[in-house]
């Protein structure tokens, strides 16, 4: 853009022919609820803006997805339900004043799983995304249509938000970056909340780089989010120092087995995900293999994840706020408006008749500290520095099933930073002619995203396994 050989207008106009081909034509991915209608008008006044005296910021005219539980006070934030259609909040999210001020431009609001309650990215606005690699699957979730949409290439980076799996989900059920930051780290003011305690926003990019640069911008105290505060000392100034091509040479990386499935099932996840394992000891780490029972995901999605108890009370505290002046009021609301859809029905019945004052919720947050201080254990007797493991035990699911066996959890329930990474593909079949993506995610100790940062990017530059998908080939 200095050299004048690209302009912010060029780069939407690129970006916008993208969506119009392949969103809603083509292999109709239906990634997008919203183009910006102004997209183009913003990227005119960034390139006088250029012109006159240079880039606002680092992410000058970058067009950006957003997942559409992200407030925006100039298009609609819908949550992907019909309960909230045409709904506009009165001011941006402190992550979109970030990276407005930036010079990020927002092309479109994404679709996600309705309330970001599941992981198939389907809604009662948005209907259902597909995944671009095997169109038959779904492009994991919640924030599949950011997902969908980056692989796609209808965009150059994007936001999702991530409560259980829901950044880490779509990266690697469409051969992404995702980064989780630990909780606190990233504002989650204006986010249209499920849990205050598992609630975490974060960049996806096709690369380590891309991911990072947009983290840089999103991270920092807001007085909005109180865990922010926790955070303060614990910034780093730029996290693209630690993109470093030699990162895992003297690394020590646990591998969680017990994160890995024993079934016919599985075999596939597990293949890609033992080669990615040779690859970082290739690449001069150190692999220590870790069997702890507590290490289970069905066991801490069942009985330490504490999201269903979150939802009602959280999600109450967005839509009652008097300044929002939202369509509905309450989760109670929205269920007797019956806007919503059939989806997910019965989590958000079963949250509201949960309550956050009886023994069962005391008793999750005492096994999360116990999980948080066992990880920490780990680490310090194993002198390691992360935590590997497939993010799914099994391949994305084909459209219609509900994704199982995802391992996102031990992020999520712990509030530590994870990074999931392109780890290579199925064998190719008739629906998913390159094969089907499978993320390999690291987990490190809080605060502690630059070594992940490292680790990640030494993997990704040894491998190069993202390839794009066949479906939305260079528009002609």
């Amino acid at each position: 853009m200095k050299d004048g050989k690209l302009t912010a207008r060029q780069l939407v106009d690129f970006y916008l022919a993208r969506i119009d081909a392949y969103d809603k034509k083509g292999p109709a991915l239906n990634a997008v609820i919203l183009i910006n209608p102004r997209a183009r008008e913003i990227a005119d006044e960034l390139d006088a803006k250029l012109k006159a005296s240079g880039p606002i910021g680092p992410l000058h005219g970058v067009p950006v997805l957003l997942k559409d539980n992200t407030n925006t006070a100039d298009m609609p934030t819908t949550g992907g339900s019909l309960s909230l259609e045409g709904y506009v909040p009165p001011e941006d999210a402190t992550i979109v004043k970030k990276m407005k001020a930036a010079g990020a431009i927002i092309i479109a609001k994404t679709n996600l799983h309705e309330f970001a309650v599941w992981g198939e990215t389907i809604s009662s606005l948005g209907g259902q995304t597909r995944n671009p690699y095997d169109l038959t699957r779904t492009p994991g979730g919640s924030s599949g249509g950011t997902g969908a949409g980056l692989a796609a290439n209808f965009g150059l980076v994007g936001i999702g938000t991530d409560t259980i799996n829901s950044i880490r989900s779509p990266a690697s059920a469409n051969s992404l970056v995702g980064i989780r930051p630990t909780v606190g780290l990233v504002s989650r003011t204006g986010i249209i909340p499920y849990s205050f305690v598992q609630d975490a926003a974060g960049p996806l990019a096709r690369t380590l780089t891309d991911a990072v640069k947009t983290l840089n911008v999103l991270v920092g105290y807001d007085a909005g989010d109180p865990a922010t505060a926790w955070n303060v000392g614990h910034v780093e100034e730029d996290y693209t120092t630690f993109l470093k091509a030699d990162g895992l040479k003297g690394a020590r990386i646990g591998i969680v087995e017990t994160l890995f499935g024993k079934e016919p099932v599985h075999q596939d996840v597990n293949n890609v995900t033992r080669e990615a394992i040779r690859r970082m000891e290739e690449a001069g780490a150190t692999m220590v293999s870790i069997r702890d029972p507590m290490l289970d995901t069905n066991k801490l999605v069942s009985g330490v994840s504490v999201h269903l108890y979150d939802l009602k009370p959280d999600l109450n505290s967005y839509l009652s706020d008097p300044k929002a002046n939202a369509p509905v009021k309450s989760l109670e609301e929205i269920i007797a408006s019956g806007k919503f859809s059939p989806n997910i029905g019965d989590e958000i019945r079963k949250s509201q008749g949960l309550d956050r004052d009886g023994a069962e919720y005391k008793d999750r947050l005492f096994k999360r500290a116990k999980l948080r201080d066992r990880v920490m254990q780990i680490m310090a007797e194993n002198q390691l520095d992360a935590l590997v493991y497939p993010h799914q035990q099994r391949l994305v699911v084909p459209i219609g099933a509900r994704q199982v066996e995802r391992n996102g959890i031990l992020g999520s329930a712990t509030g530590f930073p994870a990074i999931t990474v392109p780890g290579g593909f199925s064998p190719p079949s008739e629906s998913a002619p390159i094969g089907v993506p499978v993320g390999v995610e690291l987990l490190g100790r809080p605060w502690d995203e630059a070594t992940l940062i490292r680790l990640a990017y030494s993997f990704e530059q040894a491998t190069k396994f993202r390839r794009p998908p066949e479906s939305t080939p260079p528009i002609q």
